[in-house]
């Protein structure tokens, strides 16, 4: 029986209107399920903020252990290659992907480039590639309106330069199902038989998942799809008929098809949870931390390690500081928990002489009207004041401050659990912001656990606006 590859499109799918956008921890949550589900091939977007896209492919490879990890390359930055492998070189199954236009339309109309030149960059960007230990796919775009002769030259002269992958792409969607299988049998023939040739359908025409199985039928041996969003064939579909009617066509695929049902629930829990209006916040839905449990016999180095794990890059002249504090609560109890760990780098690593301090903050919520957040604050001599609706206090608040800094954060965790018991109770929160591919975290205590919560933020605000040089 003939394997199938599945490729997992969703990191780099065309975001719509009303459509999701991951977080960073998302994501890596997202290439954790796919893993666990033997998908394939996961793919991301191209390394665009070269500090933060780098981190999260690093991130990505670190945790998947079975999937290949593919990443497209940019036709037009020279150091494009040496960016992307340096991000991508620890990944178990590292994969390059040379993504070019090959239709006419969209050559001379997005990339200014004549067909010859365009041959001529990809077979040198494919023949670079061949320097790195990878797997390297040529994904031939909008392949669907490209002249025949022409595609077919393109194809053959990536095989010739070192694609072992070879993947065509309906972009404009435009095919029925009995004209992409007729397209995908005629590139079939003319290809190698060691090279296995992809496929992508656009899901234009609402038959994505149809004309995907066509592709099979007639050669293809790689499929991209998506696990949430519907602008390409959808994994959960496609498994499903490949389990019911593949053995007829004596095809099939490695993934989980049993986990199926419970995985693709969890995609849905992190990719399709509404979002409200209001709020560029993600919706805080993913699966618990690994559960990390520190005691007072580790050592300096084994503390920075779980630090790590959870995100933070701790600076020399912090790390004893926050050993010193871990040792504190160590001392007095059996464990130390991640949520304990994450309070003990917030109180004890960067801190910072505070560019925005609070003045005051007036909060207006209820089960009858949205709630809204006024907050003022100080930056040396100016008074700035911020106001914001959200999706509940806290919510608004976060925004209050961010429309002050002029700056959005992604909120990476939030917490909040009582430190003293009874009606006058204190409250801690610790907040944590993603900023250029770093962790920063923030803590307040209150009687208020809104004024908690706006005090964490502030703090770790302030951590990011020292060390990103913006304090006066």
């Amino acid at each position: 029986m003939k394997n199938i590859w599945i490729s997992d499109v969703t990191m780099k799918q065309p975001m719509s209107e009303d459509g999701f956008i991951l977080s960073f921890r998302e994501k890596i949550e997202l290439a954790k399920l796919l893993d666990r589900l033997c998908v394939d091939v996961i793919e991301t977007a191209p390394i665009a903020n070269r500090r933060t896209d780098s981190l999260l492919i690093k991130s990505i490879a670190a945790a998947v252990t079975d999937s290949a990890i593919a990443v497209p390359l940019s036709l037009s930055e020279a150091d494009s290659l040496e960016i992307t492998w340096n991000a991508l070189k620890e990944a178990a199954r590292p994969r390059l992907q040379v993504v070019a236009p090959v239709s006419t339309v969209q050559m001379e109309y997005l990339c200014h480039t004549k067909p010859a030149a365009m041959l001529e960059k990809i077979a040198q960007t494919v023949s670079a590639c061949r320097a790195y230990p990878a797997e390297i796919e040529f994904v031939a775009e909008d392949a669907g309106r490209s002249e025949p002769e022409y595609l077919r030259s393109v194809l053959l002269r990536a095989v010739e330069c070192g694609a072992s992958v070879v993947t065509v792409c309906d972009t404009a969607g435009t095919l029925l199902p009995d004209e992409f299988y007729a397209s995908i049998a005629n590139i079939r023939a003319y290809l190698p038989e060691g090279v296995r040739l992809g496929v992508l359908c656009s899901n234009e025409l609402y038959i994505a998942d149809a004309s995907a199985m066509a592709a099979v039928r007639a050669g293809a041996g790689e499929v991209k799809v998506a696990s949430s969003g519907d602008s390409t064939a959808s994994l959960e579909k496609l498994l499903h008929i490949l389990d019911l009617k593949g053995g007829e066509y004596g095809v099939g695929c490695r993934a989980r098809t049993t986990e199926l049902r419970r995985t693709a629930a969890q995609i849905r829990r992190i990719c399709e949870t509404h979002r409200s209006k209001f709020s560029p916040f993600d919706s805080g839905v993913r699966e618990e931390r690994e559960e990390l449990e520190l005691t007072a016999h580790d050592d300096i180095s084994a503390v920075l390690k779980a630090a790590e794990k959870l995100g933070y890059e701790i600076s020399e002249e912090d790390r004893p500081k926050v050993y010193e504090a871990f040792t504190r609560i160590a001392s007095k109890k059996d464990t130390v928990s991640a949520k304990e760990l994450d309070a003990i780098v917030a109180s004890s690593a960067l801190q910072v002489p505070p560019t925005y301090r609070i003045e005051n903050y007036v909060i207006n919520a209820g089960s009858a009207i949205t709630a809204t957040s006024h907050i003022r604050m100080r930056r040396g001599e100016q008074v700035l004041d911020g106001l914001a609706i959200g999706d509940g206090p806290i919510d608004a608040s976060f925004l209050a401050i961010e429309q002050i800094v002029g700056c959005h954060y992604e909120l990476d965790d939030f917490q909040i659990q009582a430190v003293t018991e009874g009606r006058e109770a204190m409250g801690e929160t610790v907040v944590r912001l993603r900023f250029g591919g770093k962790v920063y975290a923030g803590r307040g205590i209150s009687t208020d656990i809104i004024g908690a919560a706006i005090n964490a933020y502030v703090s770790a605000v302030n951590k990011i606006v020292y060390e990103e040089g913006e304090t006066e």
